[in-house]
């Protein structure tokens, strides 16, 4: 009796340890040109814009968010850079399995890095790594970016 009620125990722990039921099929939208246009790129341009420095006749003007709503919009597109990078490594956004994914890893790292200089509200931090998104990105482009856009012409 002893052992029957252990072995029930064990597979109805082990059945519990597999999760809820299996989740729906991912359904991808855009293409990777059309998620680069509509979610990436302006993102990106708005943690870059973040922080700046603008030189003119008249001074010296320093851009910085001020605002905990100002580091909070920066925290959020920082969020949708990073998750681009897992989208990129959907079926069909991904090419292959190797440089491609870990150029997708680079850009989900250099977010993740721009999400915490950002709940830090650090500009100086946000500033190095809205540099390090752009590296990631630039890699990524030096090797695909003529296959993206003529793909879906």
């Amino acid at each position: 009796m002893r052992t029957s009620l252990m072995l029930t125990l064990a597979g109805t722990l082990a059945a519990a340890a597999c999760g809820g039921p299996t989740p729906p099929p991912f359904k991808p939208i855009a293409d990777t040109k059309l998620l680069m246009q509509s979610v990436v790129d302006p993102n990106a341009d708005f943690v870059w814009d973040a922080v700046k420095t603008i030189e003119t006749k008249e001074g010296t003007q320093e851009i910085r968010p001020k605002t905990d709503a100002e580091w909070i919009a920066v925290r959020n597109a920082a969020v949708a850079v990073a998750e681009s990078g897992n989208l990129l490594m959907m079926v069909p956004r991904a090419k292959n399995g190797g440089e491609w994914m870990q150029l997708a890893q680079d850009m989900i790292n250099t977010g993740q890095e721009a999400i915490n200089a950002a709940q830090a509200k650090n500009a100086e931090k946000l500033f190095t790594v809205g540099g390090d998104i752009y590296e990631s990105c630039s890699n990524c482009h030096r090797k695909y970016l003529d296959a993206i856009v003529n793909a879906n012409k």
